[in-house]
């Protein structure tokens, strides 16, 4: 089942975000291209999923980004900032990166576009559609294995990351887990969902990986004054908001796009009014409910999004107004989450 904690400490203040000033590089043309695209996701209404005489209840879907998923908006703010601070030269520079697969393709379209080189670190998770998505676009795939020592995919994926910062000539690393740019790129995306409804929401359910939407969005909401409560949506066995409880210990991730096993530079005391986490399964169900109900064929952290609304369904208060993000869409789940044979043989 979906559990759910609070958490304790009050969301730190924060300053007011601004959006950041237009690029002069001269790779990029001044009419509209794909990069142009990403962002202004539609927010659409889940009354078939959550009917609104109860609460309203809405979906901020991710996946019309160009690249599929919410990892376009930190992966052009982060690429096209260390291009504007010379950090990055087309032509020259290869960046190198740590992803379970949405940020690397969305790293992979802003590096093909750009005339970079991309090395992307992945795990056996990381599924075949989404490498050869980034191999598509010219990357290199360098695919590790668990860390023997704690058993989980990201310490390899980063030690790795860093062996190759020393051996490939102007390598540059934008660490999603630790960039200021990832967060800043959700002041947006919090912006485009208060811009798009009558009154600020009552509650917003984000999935948290890497903790760049839930920062940004936060940041927003404290800059703005809005009276949003935000509900932080993390993985079963995740140390995201504190050591996993020894119920936990037990239950492996295969599922990837939330949690993490080491805690992300990136987080900040207080940015959760409350913490829920889901299993594996949950985020199945959540996908399957969906898309049967709403027909959105979603991606797993947007099934673990919609498990924890349909299990915060007993607690948010009558009349109020959620919305959830809805990371990324399901066509690169469909040999897995929407698979009957690879759920059956998971889960019985």
């Amino acid at each position: 089942m979906t559990v759910a904690s609070s958490a304790a400490a009050p969301r730190a203040a924060a300053a007011r975000p601004s959006d950041p000033a237009p690029l002069s590089d001269p790779v990029r043309p001044s009419d509209p291209d794909i990069i142009a695209t990403i962002g202004a996701t539609p927010l659409v209404a889940l009354d078939r999923l959550f009917p609104p005489t109860r609460f309203q209840a809405y979906g901020k879907c991710e996946r019309f980004n160009p690249g599929g998923s919410i990892k376009d908006r930190a992966a052009r703010s982060m690429i096209e900032h260390a291009l504007s601070a010379g950090e990055l030269v087309p032509g020259v520079s290869t960046v190198v990166e740590s992803s379970s697969g949405n940020l690397g393709i969305a790293l992979a379209q802003l590096c093909n576009f750009y005339r970079l080189a991309l090395i992307c670190v992945v795990d056996p998770r990381t599924t075949t559609q989404n490498t050869a998505i980034m191999r598509a676009y010219g990357a290199t795939v360098e695919v590790v294995d668990r860390d023997p020592e704690t058993g989980e995919y990201l310490p390899s994926r980063i030690r790795r990351v860093r062996e190759l910062l020393r051996t490939v000539p102007d390598a540059y690393w934008p660490n999603q887990y630790g960039n200021e740019d990832n967060a800043r790129a959700h002041h947006h995306t919090m912006r485009e969902i208060h811009e798009a409804l009558p009154k600020a929401p009552d509650y917003l359910f984000v999935a948290a990986g890497t903790t760049g939407t839930l920062r940004g969005c936060a940041e927003y909401i404290a800059a703005e004054g809005l009276p949003t409560q935000v509900v932080a949506v993390d993985a079963v066995g995740s140390v995201i908001f504190g050591p996993p409880e020894p119920w936990e210990r037990g239950h492996r991730r295969t599922i990837p796009g939330h949690g993490a096993a080491v805690v992300p530079p990136l987080l900040r005391t207080g940015l959760a009014d409350r913490v829920v986490k889901v299993t594996d399964l949950d985020c199945v169900r959540g996908c399957r409910r969906l898309l049967a109900k709403e027909s959105i064929l979603a991606g797993g952290s947007s099934g673990a999004v919609t498990a924890a609304l349909l299990d915060a369904a007993s607690w948010i208060k009558p009349g109020a107004t959620c919305v959830a993000i809805l990371p990324d869409g399901g066509d690169r789940y469909l040999d897995t989450i929407y698979s009957d044979t690879w759920v059956e043989s998971r889960f019985g």
